[in-house]
């Protein structure tokens, strides 16, 4: 996907920061910790992708960072101040497109800017997301009328829209088909280097993390703590049978508990 920096607006990224964080949901009556003693740190604009078993506070960590609930113990920081509540400098984008069925794609993508009061100073954004995500002709379609894919780039216009510095993504391609998810790895990809945000992404697809990740997070199983930290030091595009990514590919499966052969 062709892009043009000129027809984006500049974006801030930021640092993010986890301090010893370790967070906790009360549940019948006792609680299930999901996080233990995590601390990580991001550079403004890196690519980082978190790795880890089902259900072991991976997507937590995320809610976290976007300001949606405030960790039972520790920090979490955004350029060395506390973050205490959502921000439309930080965007959350989930595995399932939740699009407003009752509202056309360029509606959808509106919602943010409405509800900040900005849309008659940044509404001109619209026509430039839904050119990034080449979806320009079908600003007025509904969601029903539109593919998976399609429904996701939807989804990631509405988060663009808003020129986040932290884009963070809730495995956004795990229910897509494989074609579909290749090609959206590789917009996803081109949408980061040119609106620089800083991206942290959750993932089961280890290949996937080696594709787009500067670097590589492994967790454990609940709760969380990190097990491994692997940098990718190679340049975009990369190849899947590149020799330094398949070597990545069975250190991250070793750190994951799985056999090298799989």
């Amino acid at each position: 996907m062709a892009l043009a920096l000129a027809e984006t607006a500049a974006v801030d990224s930021i640092a993010l920061d986890v301090e010893g964080v370790s967070h906790l949901y009360e549940r019948d009556g006792g609680a299930l910790q999901v996080l233990d003693n995590v601390s990580l740190t991001i550079a403004p604009g890196e690519f980082v992708a978190l790795l880890g078993p089902s259900g072991c506070g991976k997507s937590t960590l995320l809610r976290l960072a976007a300001g949606l609930e405030t960790a039972a113990t520790g920090k979490v920081l955004e350029d060395g101040r506390p973050i205490t509540a959502p921000n439309p400098d930080r965007i959350l984008v989930f595995q399932d497109a939740t699009l407003f069925p009752w509202r056309t794609v360029r509606d959808n993508i509106a919602t943010g800017l409405e509800a900040r009061g900005l849309l008659g100073t940044k509404g001109y954004r619209i026509d430039e997301v839904l050119k990034l995500v080449k979806l320009e002709g079908f600003a007025d379609f509904y969601p029903h009328q539109l593919s998976g894919g399609m429904a996701q780039r939807a989804a990631l216009a509405r988060a663009l829209v808003n020129d986040p510095k932290l884009l963070l993504l809730d495995e956004p391609f795990g229910k897509l088909d494989s074609l579909t998810r290749l090609r959206m790895q590789n917009e996803l990809l081109d949408l980061w280097k040119s609106a620089g945000f800083t991206a942290l992404l959750v993932t089961h697809d280890v290949e996937e993390a080696l594709l787009l990740a500067d670097r590589v997070i492994v967790l454990s199983d609940r709760p969380a703590s990190i097990v491994a930290e692997i940098r990718v030091d190679q340049p975009h595009p990369r190849r899947r049978d590149d020799a330094g990514l398949v070597a990545l590919r069975s250190q991250l499966l070793e750190k994951l508990g799985i056999s090298h052969d799989v």
